[in-house]
This record gives C-alpha cells, sequence and structure tokens, in this order.
C-alpha cells in the first residue's frame, strides 16, 4: 500500500489521517503562513497547502521521493476578515468574542504531490456560534488550549463543543481536513 507523507505537525490532522487506515508519517519544514491580501480564502488554502508540500519535498527529498506527501491549510473567515492562529490568549480572547453569536466560514485547502503531479482542492464549511459570555470564552481559552488553531477554537474541543449551534458542511473540514475530497483525490493516485 502506497505510504503518505503527512507534512503536518497538526494533531488533529494525524487523527483524521488515521481514520482512513492509511499509512503514513510525518515530516515537517517550516514556512511562512503570509498570503497576499487580494487573494480569496479558497485562493489562499490551497497557496498555503501548496507551499508546505513544496517545503518538506525540497527538505526531504530522498524522503519523499516515491511518496505521496499530503500537506494542508486551515483558515477562518468573518465577514471577509482571515483570522488565523492567535498570537495569545489576549488575541484568542479578541477572536472568540468576535465568532460568538454569530455564522463564520472554514476553508481548508490541501495538496497531493508525487513526483511532478498535484492535485488541489478545498473544502467550506458555515459554523454558527452561540453567544458565550465572557467567563466562558476565558475558560475555554484556559482549557483548550486554543493558540494552535485557526479562529482560536476547536469544534472537536470538549468544552467548545458546547458553543456549535451549527455547521453547514463538512464537519471534518473543520477539524482540519476535508476527509470526503481527499478520499476522492487519492483516488487519482491509485490509493
Amino acid at each position: 500500500m502506497q505510504e503518505l507523507v503527512l507534512a503536518s505537525k497538526s494533531p488533529r490532522r494525524q487523527a483524521l489521517l488515521k481514520l482512513l487506515q492509511l499509512p503514513f508519517r510525518i515530516l515537517t519544514a517550516e514556512t511562512g503562513e503570509e498570503f497576499e491580501p487580494s487573494l480569496s480564502p479558497k485562493e489562499i488554502v490551497t497557496e498555503l497547502a501548496l507551499r508546505k508540500g513544496k517545503a518538506v519535498r525540497e527538505r526531504y527529498p530522498a524522503e519523499t521521493a516515491d511518496k505521496i506527501v499530503l500537506s494542508a491549510d486551515t483558515i477562518v473567515v468573518l465577514d471577509g476578515e482571515v483570522l488565523n492562529k492567535p498570537n495569545d490568549d489576549t488575541h484568542a480572547f479578541e477572536m472568540l468574542s468576535k465568532l460568538q453569536g454569530r455564522t463564520h466560514e472554514v476553508f481548508t485547502g490541501f495538496a497531493l504531490i508525487k513526483g511532478e503531479s498535484v492535485a488541489m482542492d478545498f473544502e467550506r464549511t458555515a459554523v454558527t456560534f452561540s453567544p458565550m459570555s465572557a467567563d466562558e470564552i476565558r475558560t475555554y481559552i484556559r482549557t483548550a488550549k486554543p493558540l494552535d488553531k485557526a479562529g482560536a477554537y476547536g469544534i472537536q474541543d470538549d468544552f467548545g463543543a458546547c458553543f456549535i449551534e451549527r455547521i453547514e458542511g463538512c464537519y471534518y473540514n473543520v477539524v482540519g481536513l476535508p476527509l470526503a475530497k481527499l478520499y476522492k483525490a487519492l483516488k487519482q493516485f491509485d490509493v
């Protein structure tokens, strides 16, 4: 069976990939998450995902030569504003305060690279938060450790799940990988 290389340190992406029951190993390379502000959310996540995959291939050419490299990026968008990972607890509080009681969009883009072949796709999911008090937001920040999560939250977090009123679209996309689209894309590589 074809082994994948997951170009991500995200424990959530690792757990999701295990659901597909495919063998994989993890290799990462640092890349910036800057993007051209004029890009659409779809373009942002697919460009960042492709950048991560190419960086891993460049850093580990021998380990990735005959493997499929999977990379991904997730952003949260509220009223056209991109909310990436928060810098600190204060920034997380600001983000969660903006999101509470409102609907936002979660975009995840992924890239599959093998040799010269590249497949990319993305998914969009709408997420509605219930209103949260300042104390609830602080408790969430203290217990869920949201600094490594786009939009400062994880839909799969125990306490955070209490405030997800509704989602429209793929749940796994919000966690970090749109599994149905990823599975279809992997079929193009005979996986």
